[in-house]
């Protein structure tokens, strides 16, 4: 993978995370290395056996229809030189008048069988919808019995503190991958009381597309299948649900937002399959754009929290904490200094995703099954031609950008007062806010400067 990226609209170009898979380099300050996911390591080169089924196909068809029945043979005259009467039906009598009781009769009856038909259509219509809806949760994460509150009190804090508290919570992600079971190894934590589980959505993805097998592991090492309630591959995100799962205590939510740069962190999960495993170190920046991207077309822009405590291929999806106990991020990319497959390991250089991102995608796939993202209806040019700032490739008529002004042309340098140095962080300065915001732009227009007021718009990805 070379540090190039190609030309991305921002409406389509998601935010990924680290995962099985290389990722492209974060544009901020160009670094001479590459970014790449902390998932497992890619699967063996030789085809997956048997074709796979992605989500786009249908059910397979069903066998060839054998064919109608024979017609009626019809009934031949010999031809000669004798004749043949020809045969007439007799006249059928008159019919009778049907009694007037009947028809009030026949009316109830067919009254009832609807009814009965009714309850029982009705109950098969609420089983599928309730298979296709389980996991979900009305009101989100209010009612889904997260945890807020610092589990460690000032004196108490230290890294080990934070171990014994999070690693109950912590789980490994084993899940399909290219048609191997448990080809795809990462972490995750526990969301909430009601069976709910975060990871990257890279590590599930392949399973997901091909209806591959997903588990989750618990610290004793007890297995449990789960299922993807939704996911997100523009912020590389995915909710699990496990039915009667282990009873696993939730892990505090905090807020990426109270970090300063130095501030002592701990990174949990399953580094190269080794399951329960804490690394600790520091906050080493904070908003960092960070671009990561798979084999596929997908790619993820992460306005990431950056550490030097150590993540490596299967941390993917794990917990970042802070000293309190609290989760401020998601584990979910690494840089390297090899050939962007991540095998180098960790360099000191991690990415993770804030929770404040994380804790606003969960919420929405709890209560619909689908995320969303914002976007300006326009595309702009990641490959960082302009010296400083975003430039504008093209503004797709009637969209957000286009009403607020936004042109062909024009090269964005701020958004709501952040400076931005390249088309990757215009993009992840848009995704920092949520649909229906309304944020500033500074943009150059030929020699001139302007602020505009651009209204931001939704797409589910």
């Amino acid at each position: 993978m070379t540090d190039e990226h190609p030309r991305d609209s921002e409406e389509t170009a998601p935010l990924s995370a680290p995962g099985d898979d290389t990722r492209p380099p974060a544009r901020e300050q160009t670094p001479p290395h590459h970014w790449a996911p902390p998932g497992p390591p890619p699967a063996p080169q030789s085809p997956p056996q048997g074709p796979s089924q992605g989500p786009s196909q249908g059910p397979p068809q069903g066998p060839p229809y054998a064919g109608a029945p024979e017609p009626t043979r019809p009934t031949y005259v010999p031809l000669g030189t004798q004749s043949y009467p020809v045969q007439h039906r007799p006249a059928e009598p008159p019919r009778g008048r049907v009694s007037g009781w009947v028809w009030p009769v026949v009316s109830v009856l067919a009254l009832v069988i609807g009814l009965i038909g009714g309850v029982f259509g009705g109950a098969a219509y609420e089983n599928l919808r309730s298979s296709s809806t389980e996991g979900r949760v009305t009101g989100g994460l209010n009612e889904a019995g997260t945890v807020s509150k610092a589990p460690l009190r000032p004196g108490h804090r230290s890294v080990a503190s934070v171990a014994q508290r999070l690693l109950p919570s912590t789980i490994q992600v084993l899940a399909q991958y290219q048609g191997k079971k448990d080809g795809a190894t990462g972490s995750g934590f526990v969301l909430d009381q009601s069976g709910h589980y975060i990871t990257n959505n890279h590590v599930v993805a392949d399973a997901v597309e091909n209806h591959g097998p997903i588990e989750i592991v618990d610290e004793n090492g007890d297995k449990y299948a789960a299922k993807v309630v939704g996911r997100s591959p523009t912020y590389d995100l995915a909710v699990l649900y496990v039915k009667g799962g282990p009873e696993l205590p939730p892990a505090s939510l905090g807020s990426a937002q109270v970090l300063r740069v130095g501030d002592q962190v701990v990174a949990f999960g399953s580094p190269l399959g080794l399951s329960s495993t804490v690394t600790a170190g520091i906050v080493s920046a904070l908003n960092r754009p960070v671009t990561t991207s798979d084999t596929g077309a997908d790619s993820s822009y992460i306005n990431a929290v950056q550490t030097d405590a150590a993540i490596n291929p299967g941390n993917s999806g794990g917990p970042l904490v802070d000293l309190t106990g609290q989760v401020v991020g998601v584990n979910s990319a690494i840089a390297t200094t090899g050939s962007g497959t991540g095998e180098a390991g960790n360099i000191g250089v991690g990415f993770a995703i804030p929770i404040d991102q994380v804790k606003i995608t969960a919420d929405q796939i709890l209560r619909t099954g689908e995320a969303h993202y914002p976007v300006i209806g326009a595309t702009v040019d990641t490959l960082g031609t302009e010296d400083v700032g975003a430039k504008i490739l093209k503004v797709n008529s009637d969209g957000p950008a286009d009403k607020g002004g936004l042109r062909k042309g024009d090269v964005v340098t701020e958004v709501a007062g952040e400076k931005v140095a390249d088309g990757i962080a215009l993009i992840v300065a848009i995704r920092a806010h949520q649909p229906g915001d309304t944020i500033p732009f500074t943009v150059q227009r030929g020699g001139s400067q302007m602020s505009l007021r651009i209204t931001l718009g939704s797409q589910i990805g």
